[in-house]
């Protein structure tokens, strides 16, 4: 399993840090891997839910709560956000309305959030003087079929974009991008899971082909976190992680039991993609990530290009069934031990 906070380590200590949509599976285990190995002044969360809140607060050891903060907001409210944004050096913006179908049927409600919201964090980070900002994407962005992933994709470029306004402030922005968080809220790990505790006698798959890359929930923290230390602004960092087919999943969660095909979804993918080959002319390969770099850019800007990183092949796409890495069952069991539950 890569430990991408190998590649960088922020220093942390003393920072005030705003997480947007910080109670949720991701938001979460950020407040806490910061509150625990980072030493900030202060970690403020900032999401809607009164009793997300509680859940997370009563979730922190004694040692862990001095640093914590509640911050009650939508970040459709930009005047809250503004509030919140006061004195932090560091936003990373994980709120956004994710659900596929629900934002198929609530279209202006999924745009409010995903992209008004992403332009308000920018607006309160420039007015702020914020000097990071780093907004977690998806796969779903790179081609988008569906209004989650488009409203995704805007939210990406208006992030990059926020650069060029940001300058003069010192404002820095850049998006990281991955794939399904292994364990996560509303994902597929615990949907098998609760079928299974259910009595099911067999598991549904959309479509037999079908491809994901996966990353672990802590994986991903330390990916944003080290992405954090190495942005310029203006990037698309993009982990190299792997692949797994839907079926070889359920097989490792229920070796017993047997699938059922139920055909794909509307607004769903065969296979995803994190770099579409028109991306590849201004991608860089740094290991264990690739960068997407600005195409444009109006705000000084050195290429990772210049510190001797190589540029992928013209053509290349970066897709879950073309992946080089493929996920064994020994790491899915691993990065989501209730899979196998102690005895």
């Amino acid at each position: 399993m890569t430990h991408f906070i190998d590649k960088a380590r922020p220093d942390l200590k003393g920072k005030s840090i705003l997480i947007t949509g910080g109670t949720g599976s991701l938001g979460s285990q950020l407040t806490k891997t910061l509150l625990r190995h980072y030493a900030p002044r202060r970690v403020a969360v900032y999401a809607r839910d009164e009793f997300d809140h509680c859940e997370l607060q009563n979730s922190l050891s004694a040692e862990e709560l001095p640093g914590f903060r509640s911050f009650i907001g939508d970040v459709r409210d930009v005047d809250r956000l503004f509030m919140a944004c006061q004195g932090v050096d560091v936003i990373i913006h994980a709120a956004a309305l994710k659900q596929i179908p629900m934002a198929e049927y609530n279209p202006f409600e999924c745009i409010k959030t995903n992209v008004i919201g992403a332009q308000n964090v920018v607006q309160a980070a420039i007015r702020c003087k914020v000097p990071k900002v780093i907004a977690l994407s998806t796969d779903k962005a790179v081609n988008p079929i569906n209004l989650y992933g488009a409203s995704k994709l805007a939210a990406d470029k208006i992030f990059v974009g926020a650069n060029s306004l940001g300058a003069d402030a010192g404002s820095h922005f850049s998006v990281v991008r991955y794939g399904n968080v292994l364990g996560s809220k509303g994902s597929i790990v615990p949907f098998f899971l609760k079928l299974m505790r259910e009595g099911t006698k067999s598991l549904p798959i959309t479509d037999d082909r079908m491809t994901r890359f996966w990353i672990s929930l802590q994986q991903a923290v330390d990916f944003v976190l080290s992405s954090l230390e190495l942005m310029r602004g203006g990037e698309i960092f993009i982990p190299k992680i792997p692949s797994m087919k839907i079926t070889d999943l359920a097989s490792a969660i229920a070796p017993h039991l047997p699938q059922h095909i139920i055909g794909i979804r509307p607004g769903e993918k065969l296979h995803e993609l994190m770099i579409d080959c028109h991306s590849a002319r201004t991608t860089i390969d740094m290991g264990d990530r690739f960068v997407i770099e600005p195409e444009w850019h109006f705000w000084p800007y050195k290429s990772y290009a210049e510190d001797g990183y190589p540029r992928v092949e013209e053509g290349f796409e970066y897709g879950s069934n073309v992946n080089d890495v493929w996920m064994e069952e020994s790491e899915l069991v691993s990065a989501v031990p209730a899979i196998r539950p102690a005895a």
